[in-house]
């Protein structure tokens, strides 16, 4: 049975990739739309993105409204500047949200409707999308180099997840300088969501062979490198690798799928408003433990990777061990359970089914070694509430 490996047709990566920005555009359009976020613009990389179009001559509009988790009304404000400035290409400089703002805006450009309506490939898109250019600034959703976008539908208080090869950016850029702005909190968040989609590819029912390398390769560079860059913001050969180890990931995870923390983790998103990265970090070790007993052989391959002094113990043990090892990062990064991050118990039991519903429904549970039901996802989800970080 043969296998599938997607990914942009051009990737820079490296110290020094941003300055390259100009000529990748050149090579791909007239007009460009730059497409960031109030924060970009403050620290000034937007003004660097637009130093580097101008050199090339190249005109270009800015859309800089992406404040918090991408949602359609950020896709509509963008896509009406896109038309309104007949611009050619996009340039996405951010994080994952304005990444994946962006790919929305490429795609809709040139196919009509609403995102939603794209959803499980319930409807294709037509037309090729406007030429996207990704750079990210942070390391972690590794969205720069994947098939996969996330929005928010503001009418249903749902995130959509949609993975099509229409949303593969044409062009990535991966300078890990840009991720040096990078708050310890965010660094933190967005190290776990690569090391969750590292873990998910891995042990997810449609893994192959290049999928399982990227991912061990990914896994072995976080949690090497991961604290230090958290505890060391300006230590540039851990920004590096957890660039690099956030790029690997988003290929492993865009070929071979995520399981059931990002299934659970969207509604959590979407409901509470918890940044991506904290509310897979929330669910990590407790979904692995529910999902241990069906790839148990899996997760002790990625236990010996972390800890090969484990090599002759038994995958039960190595499983476990590695668990543990998840939870103890979670605790030096300062990932808060929903209980420490504020959210109300009353209201999580108010809203537990319809999240469990949405989980199952956005398709990524499917791809769990142990297929949860409903109810087993609402009682994880009660779970993870107050969860207890400490390795026991």
């Amino acid at each position: 049975m043969f296998q599938q490996f997607l990914v942009p047709n051009r990737i820079l990566y490296g110290q020094g990739a941003f300055a390259e920005t100009g000529k990748v555009v050149c090579s791909l359009g007239k007009k460009a739309l730059i497409i960031s976020d109030p924060i970009m613009e403050k620290i000034g990389n937007v003004a660097m993105c637009e130093k580097y179009l101008a050199e090339q001559g190249i005109p270009y509009a800015t859309y800089l409204g992406v404040d918090a988790e991408p949602t359609d009304i950020h896709v509509k404000e963008a896509l009406s500047i896109c038309k309104n400035e007949a611009c050619d290409v996009l340039v996405a400089l951010g994080g994952g949200s304005c990444l994946d703002a962006a790919k929305a805006v490429a795609v809709l450009m040139t196919n009509d409707g609403h995102i939603r309506d794209y959803v499980g490939s319930q409807k294709r898109f037509d037309h090729r999308p406007l030429p996207l250019i990704a750079i990210p600034t942070t390391a972690g959703t590794g969205s720069e180099v994947t098939k996969v976008v996330v929005i928010i539908d503001t009418e249903y208080d749902v995130k959509r997840m949609l993975a099509q090869p229409e949303f593969l950016p044409a062009a990535a850029i991966v300078d890990p300088t840009l991720t040096t702005s990078c708050p310890p909190s965010v660094t933190a968040a967005t190290g776990v969501d690569a090391l969750c989609h590292a873990i998910e590819a891995f042990i997810s029912r449609r893994a192959q062979p290049l999928t399982d390398t990227l991912a061990l390769k990914a896994i072995k560079l976080i949690f090497g490198h991961l604290r230090v860059a958290y505890l060391q913001g300006d230590n540039m050969e851990a920004r590096e690798q957890m660039a690099f180890a956030s790029m690997i990931a988003g290929m492993a995870f865009s070929n071979a799928s995520v399981t059931l923390v990002h299934g659970m983790s969207r509604p959590v998103g979407a409901v509470f408003h918890v940044p991506h990265g904290v509310s897979n970090a929330m669910l990590l070790p407790a979904v692995l433990a529910f999902t241990k007993e069906s790839a148990m052989g899996r997760l002790a391959m990625i236990g010996r990777l972390v800890k090969p002094e484990l090599d002759e113990h038994s995958d039960e043990e190595v499983a476990n061990q590695l668990i543990g090892e998840i939870k103890r990062l979670c605790l030096d990064l300062k990932i808060p359970n929903m209980k420490t991050w504020g959210i109300d118990k009353e209201k999580l039991e108010s809203k537990i089914y319809k999240m469990a519903n949405d989980a199952l429904a956005s398709g990524s549970p499917s791809n769990n070694p142990k297929i949860p039901t409903l109810e087993e996802i609402v009682e994880l989800y009660r779970i993870c509430y107050d969860y207890d970080f400490r390795p026991v």
